[in-house]
């Protein structure tokens, strides 16, 4: 170590308390120097090497490369055997992945309009229903007519062998690598046109979809796979085709256990494939112990608010992270509860859902963007146990958009009979006191909760409701959360906060709110 730091110490650098080379005490040596070290060394060495090279040279030492186990290789090449294909992504989504697209936006259409009855004109609800149901089957006939592509083929062979999670990852990696030679480029234009106050509105929906159609990802390929199952299920008559696809939510199942996440919410098209979902379930109930209790944890909030970077904070996911990334729809992940916390938490299993964020910008630019969010966050709502919200006391009125959208939903929800638990969360705080000098502060969300729940109460004639805590269990004490922010300093070079990382962990412990929710 000594003969590195004399070999790459600047001597240009003027310190007066520089060090003496010839008596280097490393121990004596401040962490700036070292920082420094590293940026001189790097600035001056031209000779660069890719991480493949150096694995390379290592195999000629006789060191030992993880990557080279056989199961490694094999899935290796089974994910370069599917992702060697992609020349251009739209046209490869099209080719290869053609149950999803077009004919899925129309799908969920009219499942919509199925629901809401909006064209319905002077039609009687029945006639109205049957024409829907006969536009869906000549679409799930268009479906299983196209059948199964070459590449799906290999994937869902490459997900039934023991190797599966070698192959998943590779395929996220070659995935992500095709990804950023084109969406960089395509988001930064997309900002761009959502920043100009003069945008047009049918460019911005236009880039939107190119942005969509060049994104691939491994949720399209079991997207693809749920489509598959969605259109043979759909058709009675095809019992044979539906014995040979029988097994595709049982392999979902198993990666769903394996600590995969799972695409409840289709991003793309705001499509729920019923069918799906409900035998992936089914399946995980048989693979796991039918009597398994489970806590279903969401976070809902803003884009790039850090929902997802507290989640994977929190349990130890990998949730997609990414700044300024508008990440769409609903994603499921399952936890095992370990044998000591059982007790405490009274559950077998945690699925935490990680959603796209409300009033995003992006999304903004649409016309039916205040819909989709309510719909979006009465669906999370509704499947949750505790629901955490993101939120941020520095812009009101972002936050009392939010909080209207949330109060509806647990609005809804009083209709089945059904009483969550809430928590908020306030990020980037940089007072670790926060807790106790910003009482006044929870006070007055309360009382804006209060007059938003008696709005709403309104809105749904529901009278009775009067307060937000006649709607969920909330406690002033304990249920605000002050979160510092992630970073110690101005990323990249700034460490993780530690004040961060305790105060996820104080959030973590979820033993005292399991005990309001009826199991």
């Amino acid at each position: 170590m000594r003969d590195i730091v004399k070999k790459y110490r600047p001597h240009s650098l003027s310190d007066t308390n520089a060090f003496v080379e010839e008596r280097i005490a490393l121990s004596e040596l401040p962490l700036v120097s070292f920082v420094r070290l590293g940026r001189y060394a790097i600035k001056n060495n031209s000779h660069k090497i890719s991480v493949v090279r150096l694995a390379e040279i290592a195999r000629k030492l006789r060191i030992l490369v993880d990557e080279d186990t056989e199961e490694c290789q094999h899935a290796k090449a089974r994910a370069d055997e599917i992702t060697s294909k992609i020349n251009d992504i739209v046209q490869f989504k099209k080719e290869e992945l053609p149950l999803q697209g077009e004919i899925l936006m129309k799908l969920a259409k009219l499942d919509k309009e199925e629901c809401r009855m909006k064209k319905i004109g002077d039609k009687s609800v029945e006639d109205y229903k049957n024409e829907l149901q006969i536009e869906k089957r000549k679409l799930r006939e268009e479906q299983n007519e196209t059948g199964i592509s070459v590449t799906m083929s290999c994937f869902i062979s490459a997900i039934s062998t023991p190797e599966k999670a070698y192959f998943l990852k590779w395929m996220r990696i070659n995935l992500e690598n095709h990804s950023h030679e084109v969406l960089p480029q395509l988001r930064e234009l997309y900002k761009q046109k959502c920043q100009d106050i003069c945008g047009n509105k049918t460019e911005i929906a236009e880039l939107d979809k190119k942005i969509s159609d060049s994104s691939l990802g491994v949720e399209h390929f079991i997207r693809e796979m749920s489509q598959l199952y969605e259109a043979a299920v759909s058709l009675p008559e095809n019992a044979l085709y539906q014995k040979q696809l029988e097994h595709l939510p049982k392999l979902c199942a198993q990666l769903l256990l394996d600590g995969f996440s799972l695409e409840l919410v289709d991003g793309d098209s705001s499509n729920i494939p019923e069918k799906w979902i409900t035998s992936v379930f089914s399946e995980l109930n048989t693979l796991v112990e039918p009597k398994n209790k489970i806590m279903v944890v969401t976070v809902l909030g803003v884009q790039s608010s850090g929902k997802s970077t507290l989640l994977n904070t929190m349990f130890g996911v990998q949730f997609a992270v990414s700044s300024g990334r508008c990440t769409r729809g609903a994603f499921i992940q399952l936890i095992k509860v370990t044998e000591e916390r059982k007790a405490e938490l009274h559950c077998d299993y945690i699925v935490i859902i990680d959603t796209e964020g409300l009033k995003s910008p992006e999304l903004a630019q649409l016309d039916n963007s205040y819909e989709h969010d309510n719909e979006l966050a009465t669906l999370v709502v509704g499947l949750s146990d505790v629901t955490i919200v993101n939120i941020a006391m520095e812009n009101s009125t972002e936050m009392k958009d939010i909080l209207q959208i949330i109060v509806h939903a647990f609005l809804r929800m009083e209709e089945i009979g059904k009483k969550h638990t809430c928590l908020f969360v306030h990020q980037n705080v940089a007072d670790v006191s926060a807790h106790v000098s910003n009482m006044r502060d929870r006070k007055f969300l309360l009382e804006q909760l209060d007059e938003m729940t008696q709005a709403a109460a309104k809105m749904e004639n529901k009278l009775e409701f009067k307060k937000f805590t006649d709607l969920m269990n909330y406690d002033t004490e304990t249920g605000d959360h002050y979160i510092p922010g992630l970073w110690h300093g101005n990323p990249p070079m700034a460490p993780v906060s530690i004040g961060y990382s305790e105060s996820v962990y104080a959030l973590k412990n979820l033993g005292e709110l399991e005990k309001n929710i009826p199991f």
